[in-house]
């Protein structure tokens, strides 16, 4: 080693370890390297091929020596490091770096033979790029053989700027292993496949096993099993050691007796038995477990214990888990129909994806999709989500192709970062809506393993927003939204018109699209109650022939000499004949009853493209439609991009871990500190003296130049209601003075102590502000400044990074928003300064976590704004789960 930098060894690094999920669906776990690796790095070497050794080591090399175990073992987790990969108790993957001067290191891998091809050279990459970055090594390089092709893609196609030269038979390659937007995206578009994939196996399994499965008939084993069988193809077997066969299904001692590789294994065993039958599985090869247990983290400390445990095994030998506490899982796929839950029925083939955290609700969710008519493509319950979350789900309905829909019940979110990022991308082509239970309170349901947030929930519902999930209060309103989404095209605008045989119905239709912020197109169309099916064709022809119009709601009650099954033919008919939006409250139905169904349809099949979903009230219609239409239009707006900004991040970075060295329980900054950090950030904080007494404020006037304001110096005598903090306009020392005795006057002897400053120009007062959650890690919020604003809450929040368009939204967001853009005749402030402040404020917050809180003041002016000051805390966060190289939630 040439350069310089520590020799003694650092810590062991634990948080470098990681549960990875491969190319192919399976898991591995990436931890440093340690002496006890000496056995297992000497196996993991005899079994490569004569072919892999040498193109490691540029020569034959059957044994390693003791000395290069002893060397490739024992690393200081600083200037040479090395990480492994393991399945089970054996490695996989060997990568290492030895740095050879101040900000370079070597980098060399070594892949299994047996395990080529599944994505372990790029997940290694990743993770030994994030130790190299997080000590210091700007630079990687490497020497590999012009044969070895596989490993030269490896470092070409990770999204890094690799140069390459040939010398001497050797290809030496150079790259700096910083994450940028491209590597970034490598990484995540890597992610995507890989978890789509854990997803995919799960839901295909060409085998299962129900381990557990008794002879009891209403037990949750044998009616897990008994619901397997009938749904159809998968290859089902039975566990109990205590039984030769299970409601005419052959059972087996343990998984490892059965006959034949066992894909996918339900676990309806007690919870203390588990972690025995988790270690058969994996010595079986199984792939995925579904635990429909409870007895695990619900039950507190011993049971949380017992948790963690079973997912650390299940993932270190390959294997995914959905539960414990789970429901179940069913697919309606043709080809792969399966239905491994405790429902008895399930609705026929859909669209529709439903994730559910609940595995209460299981039940009750699969029976009211299938009263409404409506299908399902897949159905996921996690209960207690100690590894397959709503994320993963989000990742296979994706690329998906028989997901249009995608509904989800959350009772916690783990990862709100990333299901933002998800959410958003899937969003933008599949419409995406979801319940949030725990709005009242924010807790977290016993069994989650979750951090605690500190965010309101206003913060929860602009992330949903931001990402373009549409949000709802109850299941009823989730389907209410699933069966329009999943029927009906979206809505190209907001203009509605009422139709039906009712005034009073169509009189509240009306009401309701006022409230949601539809426009109504002139008076509700009222036909008389005994109208025939020819008037309502006549009515729909004209309102469907009209480009003025949107979306249609029809109500009908049932007269006493018309036929409903005629008026509904004629509906059904002209609805799907057309491009328009179209819901009903039909005879009080709620569904999509069968004579609703565009035409042609009928029988058990789901109710197709085109048909009319129906809502027992009109509130019930409108609230669908609004929630359609406001996704639709989040659709259309532009992405918008994040801007490039002039901006010193390493700079803020060091300035941060220089206070935090001095204060590691976390500071909040002097004034001169908070104006430089927020100096890197091109931010300029409007210049400010302390004065000990009148003179003083006296003499730092002269020195600010008129005209200045005095505020009280004292943070628990600022933001009074009275104003008597402040005072304005002091255009000569004479009103400086008369400012000072007044301040003293008003607020007493211990406000003499005064900031000066000069005089901003007039504008809107606004607040700025960021705040790092343990959970949802940066939240940027912007108000309007005033006593009306904290009391009403109007404040709006986005979780960075933002966008052009997301800063522009946020500014718009807030219901005090037309005060900034010319309110009662007033001139319009510059919104373009105050939106690239946001900009700023929220790379800030994004790329330096240790700014725990900030606090700017701004008042936006006519031209520009200032920012009056800044309270900046700084203190070491907690690790952002989804920065970094891939990994699962531990």
């Amino acid at each position: 080693m040439t350069g310089e930098g520590p020799t003694a060894t650092a810590p062991y690094p634990a948080h470098w370890e990681a549960d990875v999920v491969l190319r192919d669906g399976g898991t591995a776990h990436v931890r440093p390297i340690t002496p006890q690796d000496a056995d297992r790095l000497r196996a993991f070497h005899r079994r490569q091929s004569a072919e892999s050794i040498y193109l490691r080591f540029f020569a034959p090399y059957p044994e390693l020596s003791d000395r290069d175990v002893e060397r490739f073992t024992h690393v200081d987790h600083h200037d040479r490091v090395g990480l492994v990969a393991t399945i089970g108790d054996d490695i996989v993957a060997v990568v290492r770096y030895d740095r050879t001067g101040p900000d370079e290191a070597e980098v060399a891998f070594n892949i299994s033979d047996a395990h080529q091809g599944r994505g372990l050279g790029s997940v290694m990459l990743e993770h030994i790029a994030a130790a190299a970055r997080e000590r210091g090594v700007r630079r990687f390089v490497a020497e590999v053989l012009p044969t070895n092709r596989r490993m030269i893609r490896v470092f070409q196609d990770a999204g890094y700027e690799v140069r390459s030269a040939f010398d001497d038979g050797i290809v030496h390659l150079s790259f700096e292993p910083a994450l940028t937007g491209t590597a970034l995206e490598v990484l995540q578009d890597r992610e995507q496949r890989a978890e789509a994939r854990s997803i995919e196996r799960l839901l295909t399994p060409r085998s299962v096993a129900v381990v557990g499965a008794s002879r009891e008939y209403d037990s949750v084993g044998q009616t897990v099993l008994r619901n397997l069988r009938a749904a159809g193809p998968p290859e089902v077997w039975a566990v109990n050691p205590g039984a030769r066969e299970v409601a005419g299904v052959p059972a087996y001692p343990s998984i490892l007796d059965v006959p034949g590789e066992v894909d996918l294994a339900v676990l309806a065993v007690p919870a203390a038995a588990a972690q025995e039958v988790v270690a058969q599985c994996a010595a079986k090869g199984v792939r995925s477990l579904v635990v429909l247990s409870a007895g695990y983290a619900e039950t507190g400390p011993v049971g949380r214990e017992r948790q963690r445990a079973l997912v650390a095994a299940a993932r270190a030998s390959g294997m995914r888990v959905v539960g414990p506490n789970s429901f179940g899982v069913v697919s309606t796929d043709p080809e792969h129909p399966l239905n491994a839950s405790l429902a008895t029925t399930v609705p026929p083939v859909g669209r529709i994806g439903f994730f559910s955290q609940s595995g209460a609700l299981g039940l009750a969710i699969l029976d009211a999709v299938a009263a409404r008519g409506l299908g399902l493509s897949s159905f996921v319950s996690a209960g207690n989500r100690a590894d397959v979350s709503g994320n993963d789900l989000l990742q296979f309905w994706d690329q998906d192709q028989r997901t249009d829909v995608v509904l989800l019940y959350l009772e916690s979110i783990g990862n709100p970062r990333k299901f933002s990022r998800l959410a958003r991308r899937l969003a933008a082509r599949k419409p995406v809506a979801t319940i949030k239970a725990g709005r009242t309170t924010q807790g977290v349901p016993l069994g989650h393993a979750v951090r605690r947030s500190t965010v309101p929930a206003a913060a929860v519902d602009a992330m949903f927003a931001q990402a373009g999930v549409i949000r709802v209060d109850t299941m009823a309103q989730l389907l209410d939204v699933g069966q329009l989404l999943v029927t009906q095209p979206l809505p190209a605008g907001d203009r509605v018109v009422i139709l039906g045989n009712s005034d009073a119905l169509g009189l509240l239709a009306a009401d309701a699209c006022a409230e949601a912020g539809l426009h109504v197109i002139g008076q509700p169309i009222a036909l008389p109650p005994a109208a025939t099916a020819e008037d309502f064709r006549v009515s729909l022809d004209a309102v469907f022939a009209d480009p003025g119009v949107d979306s249609v709601v029809t109500v009908f009650i049932p007269p006493l000499v018309t036929s409903h099954e005629e008026v509904a033919a004629v509906l059904a008919g002209a609805a799907a004949a057309s491009d328009k939006t179209v819901v009903a409250t039909f005879l009080g139905v709620r569904g999509v009853p069968e004579q609703l169904r565009a035409p042609g349809a009928g029988g058990p099949e789901p109710a197709p493209p085109g048909s009319v979903p129906s809502y027992p009230t009109p509130e019930d219609a409108v609230r669908a439609l609004a929630a359609a239409t406001s996704y639709a239009d989040w659709r259309r707006r532009p992405r918008g991009s994040v801007p490039e900004l002039d901006v010193d991040r390493r700079a803020a970075r060091a300035i941060a871990r220089s206070v935090l060295v001095e204060a590691p329980g976390g500071l909040e900054l002097g004034a001169d500190d908070a104006a430089a950090l927020l100096a890197c950030y091109g931010i300029e904080v409007l210049a400010q003296e302390l004065a000990e007494d009148a003179d003083g404020a006296v003499a730092a006037a002269a020195r600010i130049g008129y005209p200045v304001v005095l505020k009280a110096a004292a943070t628990h005598l600022r933001a009074r209601p009275d104003l008597q903090d402040v005072r304005l306009d002091l255009v000569d020392e004479a009103a400086v003075r008369r400012a000072h005795a007044a301040i003293v006057a008003g607020l007493g002897p211990g406000a003499g102590r005064v900031l000066v400053q000069p005089m901003a120009r007039p504008g809107i007062a606004c607040v700025v502000t960021s705040t790092e959650d343990p959970l949802f890690g940066p939240v940027v919020s912007f108000g309007l400044a005033g006593l009306a604003t904290e009391l009403l809450g109007d404040r709006a929040y986005r979780i960075p990074p933002l966008t052009d368009t997301d800063v522009s939204q946020l500014v718009r967001s807030v219901r005090a928003a037309p005060l900034l853009f010319g309110h009662r005749g007033a001139e319009p402030v510059d919104t373009d300064a105050l939106e690239d402040l946001l900009l700023r404020v929220a790379r800030l917050a994004d790329e330096v976590p240790q700014v725990a809180e900030l606090e700017l003041p701004v008042l936006v002016a006519e031209r520009g704004l200032a920012v009056l000051h800044a309270r900046v805390r700084l203190a070491e966060p907690a690790a952002r789960p989804d920065t970094g190289p891939r990994r699962l939630p531990s």
